[in-house]
């Protein structure tokens, strides 16, 4: 992919660090203009939990059994006409810790509906037809080490959360008419960090990746570095601290990567809310080819 020299653009307090191949940047909308708090962006927002939620139902039920013994129930959204000999891109959403379990539902419900079911409103699917996967794990997504009154702290190896997710992406790569060429990857805030984590693990395999809000391993800025990243996060965030996000973006430019980063201000936590109804990320996102 082309790249252009870094910019900074400030549109409504709105701030994006990156750059994007100059035909991508002049085909795509810009990001909405309105402050974050404003009526006009809380309107958008609004409309989105109302449309939304009912296509959890389009999200079919299935349970992997890996390699290794583990267990992993998913939702998997298959575009409602798959026309013969053509591949279609794979989007992976990774829930934040409230979708955590083995129900098979939260990962689809509360605030996951934004980053797992906004690739299959039927406007977009009607533009950008694609397969949406949402495993869900009781374990995390990267090895993580927790310990009471302290922050998670991550720690080395795949984690059993993020090798089942890989297996199962594997699997439907295997068995549907899948590109390989544009699998995506996206989540927010403990789906944020699994974010950052499978890129690191497979930096190679995503055509572009999207974490909100999502604690990284700082150590990983130049494996990553040649990834399309598009990060999210607030300033007001008190779960995990926006200067984390900040200093991966850091890290990435100074390994000679392109990274973009949007910040919110006064928003906190629920970055998800204002990212994932983003008109301009679903047109980078499958834009985006390996």
């Amino acid at each position: 992919m082309v790249r252009g020299p870094s910019r900074v653009l400030t549109r409504a307090g709105l701030v994006v660090l990156g750059s994007l191949a100059a035909s991508a940047l002049h085909a795509q909308p810009a990001p909405l203009p309105d402050p974050p708090n404003s009526p006009a962006r809380m309107a958008v927002i609004h409309r989105y939990k109302q449309e939304a939620p009912p296509l959890a139902r389009r999200f079919a039920a299935f349970t992997h059994r890996g390699a290794k013994g583990g267990v992993m129930p998913y939702r998997l959204f298959t575009p409602e006409r798959l026309e013969p000999g053509r591949q279609y891109p794979l989007v992976v959403f990774l829930h934040g810790a409230a979708g955590s379990g083995t129900d098979n539902a939260k990962q689809l419900q509360d605030a996951n509906v934004y980053g797992a079911l906004v690739w299959a409103l039927p406007r977009n699917q009607r533009r950008f037809p694609a397969f949406v996967v949402a495993p869900q794990t009781d374990v995390n997504w990267p090895c993580v080490i927790l310990e009471p009154g302290k922050r998670p702290r991550l720690c080395p190896g795949l984690g059993m959360g993020a090798a089942l997710a890989f297996e199962i992406i594997d699997r439907l790569v295997a068995e549907r008419p899948i590109d390989p060429s544009r699998i995506y990857v996206t989540g927010h805030s403990m789906g944020g960090a699994g974010t950052w984590h499978m890129i690191a693990q497979r930096p190679r395999f995503f055509a572009a990746a999207v974490p909100v809000c999502g604690l990284p391993d700082f150590s990983t800025a130049s494996i990553v570095k040649d990834v399309p990243i598009w990060n999210f996060h607030g300033d007001a965030d008190d779960i995990e601290p926006v200067a984390t996000s900040r200093r991966m973006i850091e890290a990435i430019r100074k390994a000679g990567g392109r990274p973009l980063y949007t910040e919110y201000p006064g928003v906190g936590h629920p970055t998800f809310a204002w990212a994932y109804t983003e008109p301009a990320l679903v047109e980078w996102l499958f834009a985006r080819h390996r």
